[in-house]
């Protein structure tokens, strides 16, 4: 591996507590010739301090503006506003390539800059698996707190919390209602987390995938109580759920989670809804009668802040450890490069990983 200078960000995001590397892995990054440099973080699950017992360098939030050329900025969630030019190679999850709310202006700062995005969604092995992701949590998560809003006792504002007590906030009480539950893109990591919630809150739900999906009952569909959508779709398909569907007098359909959170990309398989929810204000109602809930939150895994930060960095740690040229980071870069050539976007310069 050539010598390989990670930035460390702080996330924007106020309720992004996760991070991409945890402190034993940062060590490990150390160890192997990495220079590591974290900037400092009052929300991040992991204190800094840690972090500087790994032998990582330590800077101020928001300093990754002016580190070095070389250096690799690494996070998770969007960016800020400024620089309006990026220069840096950055490693998070963009949301920028399926032509989604602000993609072309995103892309546009780094041509602006020469900079790159090395989206972690399209780190792929050569089979088109991707190498690191959170889906799991995000599943397990949707599916939670569905059940907890179908049950009356989701709370808001969310704050983040463990699986223990989440697990304890999951399991049925005396006097709970029976209800039933669907998931869609069960096969999926998403999907088996999702199940795994719904086992824990002693409900056994329909599972559908691709077999499913092809010839869609949306009768069936509406016929659950709770939907959890964990499709993450990459080719246009018909919409799972229609604005009729939501209208329909006999749609037992309560309450709706959507894992993927894809509003305003023209492969979102739920074009019901117009903006996510949040942790201030977890649940939207969209139909008054019969009653529907949407829980659409796009950083669900970092409610489980340690268990989701601990898998996802046990995933990409190798991935770092063989940064170059090639392989699944040189993927990543031709697919950056496709985007901006889709959306008409003219690079300043070429840029190598």
């Amino acid at each position: 591996m050539t010598e390989l200078h990670l930035w460390l960000r702080h996330e924007a995001r106020g309720t992004e507590r996760r991070t991409p590397i945890v402190p034993s892995d940062a060590r490990r990054l150390v160890d192997s010739g990495v220079t590591l440099t974290v900037e400092e973080s009052p929300q991040r699950i992991f204190p800094v301090a840690q972090y500087a017992a790994a032998g990582c360098r330590v800077a101020p939030a928001g300093s990754w503006v002016s580190a070095p050329q070389d250096a690799v900025v690494l996070g998770l969630k969007e960016l800020p506003d400024e620089p309006a030019e990026l220069r840096h190679r950055h490693i998070f999850f963009g949301h920028a390539y399926k032509r989604q709310p602000g993609a072309g202006e995103l892309l546009g700062r780094f041509a602006a800059g020469g900079g790159a995005l090395l989206d972690l969604e399209y780190l792929v092995d050569d089979n088109g698996r991707r190498l690191a992701a959170f889906g799991f949590w995000a599943g397990y998560l949707g599916a939670a707190l569905a059940v907890l809003q179908h049950r009356g006792r989701l709370v808001a504002p969310l704050t983040p919390t463990d699986k223990d007590a989440l697990d304890e906030t999951l399991r049925p009480a005396p006097g709970d209602a029976e209800f039933t539950a669907l998931v869609i893109g069960a096969l999926g990591r998403s999907g088996r987390g999702a199940r795994v919630a719904f086992h824990t809150a002693g409900l056994e739900p329909t599972c559908w995938d691709l077999a499913e999906t092809r010839d869609l009952d949306r009768r069936a569909l509406l016929d659950h109580d709770v939907m959890v959508n964990a499709v993450l779709a990459t080719t246009p398909v018909p919409p799972f759920l229609r604005e009729a569907d939501l209208d329909a007098p006999a749609r037992r359909l309560r309450t709706l989670c959507d894992v993927t959170c894809d509003v305003g990309s023209p492969l979102n398989v739920l074009p019901v809804y117009d903006r996510t929810t949040d942790w201030t204000q977890p649940a939207r109602r969209l139909r008054k009668e019969p009653p529907l809930d949407l829980i659409a939150i796009d950083n669900l895994p970092s409610l489980l802040p340690k268990e989701s930060s601990t898998d996802f960095s046990a995933s990409l740690l190798p991935q770092l450890l063989d940064f170059g040229v090639g392989g699944p980071w040189g993927r990543c870069l031709d697919r950056f490069h496709q985007a901006c050539r889709e959306l008409g976007i003219v690079e300043r310069e070429f840029r190598d990983v």
